[in-house]
Order: structure tokens, then C-alpha cells, then sequence
């Protein structure tokens, strides 16, 4: 055996370092699951791990600072042409997501010509609330976009659309003691039409796919086997959160396993359709995993 001290180890080659793919990471709580599944597989190290809000990693894939990661499904829409929907892996719901929230101190049908405001950190949401007082309630409101602080944007009007963390901790506390009524986007789009609604999609770039096309099926395979850890894990990971965070396991669990759904099957892919329909988008929308070379 050579001594680490001795001629060889001086005398090492250098290696071609390869750039490991840039992924992107929610900065908020619905997407921890994914990030303690990467942990714990140890897969997490073969990522550049960027963390940003919603809007932040959006921008950053269609405009090409991201390989590979979660999306707004309005930005995912909206770049279909740069990008491809990757299979299983998505962010929504089929009913009240607990964090996607019109809050409002009066009745939505008093809303018309009032202002409300918009949270600055995701677009779908704001696109889903638009179409849902319009289309469903029947106002329009006079909308304005503002940082995701309830104290600042209810000086300014009687209603805001919430998102995240933020949305979770108004719903559970602020609300109750304020007198504010809740209106779950999930719930409302249920309701309306019976579907599923997905907030974000796994997106990649479709010139990186096509360059690097197992690392593709790597990181995908990865984040899905990180998800499915975490559901089978999720006792410990809200029990253990919940030290640092200011919900209880109890809450974290029923977000996690009650309101979110990390899946993307037919009936998701219908609910996507039919939003792109109703908001204008094509409604034609391939969901392919590039393959390997």
C-alpha cells in the first residue's frame, strides 16, 4: 500500500470535472418532501441544487439558467416549445391544497371592481384565481401584484391570493383570529369541474435532453425515488420538521399526505388540458421521458 504522503499522491492526475445538472428547488414547504427523499437516498450530491421561489425557478428554466425542475404550470405552458414534461412527478391536488388561498374579509361576489391583491410568487395560482372569479363567481376584480405579506397587501385591498407557506400559516392562524373567510383554489376548481388541478409540472430542457439524455432518466428516476421515500418516510419527516417549523406534525402530515399530490396520471393530465383550454393555452401537450441513449 502507498503512504498518502509519499511521490504518487503528489504526483496525481488531474481529472475532467463534469458539471453536475442544475435542478431546481421550491423554497417552500411542498416541496421538502422531495429534497428529504434526495438526502436520503444520498442522491442529493449529484445535484447543483438551485432554491428559489416558484417564479424564481420558472424564469430560470425557460430561460435556460436550469436544466432540469419544477415549473409553473402556467411558465410550462407558456414554453411548451423550450421545454418537456417529464412523467409522475408533479405538484397538486384533488381538492383543498391548504396553500393556494383567496382570502378575503368580504363575500367573493362582492369583489367586482375591488381591488385584490396578488401574491408576487406564483403565476398559476394567480391565473386559477383570475378564471375562478370571473368564470365561476362572476366579478373582476381590480388586481394588483404585491410582496406575499398579508399585513401589507390587506392595507391595500379586502382580499389577496395567497400561496405557500404564507397561505398555510394565514389559513391556520391569521384567518380564525381576524375574521378572514378562506377560499381554497384546489376545492374551488374541484368543484367547478370535477378534476384535479396541477400547479407545477417537472420540466426539462429540451436541448439538455437531448444532450444529455441519461442523465435525464438519472435525475428523474432519482426524484421520483425521493418522493416515494418521503411517502413512506413521512412520519418521521413531519415529526422531525415540525421542530424547526412553525406547524405541527400533525398539520405537515395532512398537508403532505391529505391536500398535496406529488403524482402526474391521466386524470391530472385531464385537469391540465382542461386549464389550458379554459385559459387560452393549446391544450395539445406531449408528456414524454426523452430516451436514453
Amino acid at each position: 500500500m502507498r503512504s498518502l504522503s509519499g511521490p504518487a499522491a503528489r504526483t496525481g492526475h488531474r481529472t475532467t470535472v463534469r458539471p453536475r445538472p442544475r435542478v431546481g428547488h421550491i423554497d417552500f414547504l411542498n416541496w421538502l418532501p422531495i429534497l428529504w427523499g434526495l438526502a436520503r437516498t444520498g442522491n442529493l450530491i449529484e445535484l447543483d441544487l438551485v432554491h428559489g421561489t416558484p417564479d424564481d425557478l420558472s424564469d430560470a428554466l425557460a430561460a435556460g439558467r436550469l436544466d432540469l425542475g419544477p415549473i409553473s404550470l402556467v411558465e410550462y405552458l407558456s414554453h411548451a416549445d423550450d421545454l418537456e414534461l417529464l412523467p409522475d412527478l408533479a405538484i397538486g391536488c384533488d381538492g383543498p391544497v391548504m396553500s393556494c388561498l383567496i382570502v378575503s374579509r368580504v363575500p367573493l361576489d362582492r369583489l367586482d371592481g375591488v381591488p385584490v391583491a396578488l401574491s408576487s410568487t406564483s403565476r398559476t395560482s394567480v391565473r386559477l384565481a383570475r378564471l375562478l372569479l370571473s368564470e365561476c363567481v362572476g366579478v373582476r376584480p381590480r388586481f394588483f401584484v404585491s410582496p406575499p405579506d398579508p399585513a401589507i397587501m390587506f392595507t391595500q385591498a379586502p382580499a389577496a391570493v395567497l400561496i405557500g407557506d404564507v397561505a398555510l400559516r394565514t389559513a391556520l392562524f391569521d384567518a380564525p383570529a381576524r375574521g378572514l373567510a378562506v377560499h381554497d383554489l384546489g376545492q374551488m376548481w374541484r368543484d367547478w369541474t370535477g378534476l384535479p388541478f396541477v400547479f407545477a409540472v417537472l420540466g426539462v430542457r429540451r436541448e439538455f435532453a437531448a444532450r444529455e439524455p441519461e442523465t435525464v432518466h438519472r435525475v428523474h428516476s432519482d426524484l421520483l425515488a425521493a418522493r416515494d421515500l418521503a411517502l413512506t418516510e413521512m412520519d418521521e419527516l413531519c415529526e422531525r420538521a415540525a421542530r424547526w417549523e412553525e406547524f405541527d406534525a400533525d398539520t405537515l402530515r395532512r398537508y403532505y399526505t391529505g391536500a398535496l399530490d406529488f403524482g402526474l396520471g391521466p386524470r391530472h393530465l385531464a385537469g391540465i388540458a382542461e386549464f389550458a383550454r379554459r385559459a387560452g393555452f393549446p391544450a395539445s401537450l406531449p408528456v414524454a421521458l426523452p430516451d436514453s441513449a
